[in-house]
């Protein structure tokens, strides 16, 4: 059996919890052990506050980003990574899991496979989001889930105008819009009425959220698109959310571009965990749960 390699790093990004902080001693305490040096960074709370230009990125020579949460910690993980190739690994400890391919029962097996070198990833495709203000980069985000364009509760309709490559789509007269990742297609989007993408299906999702018009339906377009959105002039309390963690109040100011990112999250594939089967025991096709 292969040796850990000596002077590696690895992450552990945890969830403000209780039980993950102390699973996250007790896994800092067995790397350290092994001569692997720990950078632990816990979660913040998602929150509304527009994305920050000046976050410290994760280191890019980590063997492994540790993610001790659910889903939620997990995407902050993602933007934690940023651009850097970092191998990331869910290990569940919240209530949905789609991202978490172990569970605290099994960390510590996949660690020592992993500090091994034995272990595969899968690309998931990210979506990079520009906001122009002015004419000038007002936001520039890279999401793995989706941005979501959603109106106050108070707000009437909003009028989403869209274009496909700079060719106009519709204006969309809905709550919202969705613009969401084959990873992010079980998320809102989904419960949006949206379709579900295969990770490794080359799509973005367009799933508007109750539109007046019942022929808007969710609409597949290709990952190679530049997605183009302004608001309609009379639209007020309009908010941009980038995967639930940060948002922008928006206006007719603003242009939105949305494509295919240029780095994907290299997420850690566990050998007896597969896609289908996590998809239908969590939507529970088969009554089970996991």
């Amino acid at each position: 059996m292969p040796e850990p390699a000596e002077g590696q790093r690895a992450g552990l990004f945890v969830k403000g919890s209780d039980e993950a902080r102390k699973e996250a001693d007790r896994l800092a305490a067995w790397l350290r052990e092994r001569s692997v040096e720990v950078i632990r960074v816990e979660s913040p709370p998602p929150g509304r506050n527009p994305p920050a230009r000046d976050e410290p990125a994760a280191p890019p020579d980590l063997v492994c980003v540790f993610v001790l949460g659910g889903d939620g910690t997990f995407l902050s993980a993602a933007r934690w990574a940023g651009e850097h190739p970092v191998p990331l690994l869910g290990v569940k400890f919240g209530e949905v899991g789609f991202l978490a391919e172990c569970t605290a029962e099994g960390l510590f097996p996949a660690a020592a496979a992993i500090l091994e070198g034995r272990f595969a990833t899968f690309p998931r495709m990210r979506l990079r989001v520009r906001v122009l203000r002015n004419g000038e980069t007002a936001v520039d985000e890279l999401v793995l889930n989706d941005i979501v364009i959603n109106k106050g509760a108070l707000a009437r309709l909003a009028r989403i105008q869209t274009y496909i490559d700079d060719r106009y789509l519709t204006t969309y007269r809905a709550d919202g819009l969705i613009l969401a990742t084959p990873t992010g297609s079980t998320a809102y989007s989904l419960a949006a009425g949206g379709p579900i993408l295969y990770p490794t299906v080359p799509g973005i999702i367009m799933t508007p959220i109750c539109p007046f018009t019942l022929t808007n339906r969710p609409l597949i377009v290709p990952d190679a698109v530049t997605i183009k959105i302004r608001l309609g002039p009379d639209d007020a309390d309009i908010v941009l959310t980038f995967d639930g963690q940060a948002g922008l109040a928006i206006s007719d100011r603003d242009t939105i571009l949305v494509e295919k990112g240029p780095s994907p999250i290299h997420m850690i594939v566990m050998p007896d965990r597969h896609y289908f089967d996590v998809l239908k025991t969590k939507l529970r096709w088969s009554g089970e749960r996991i």
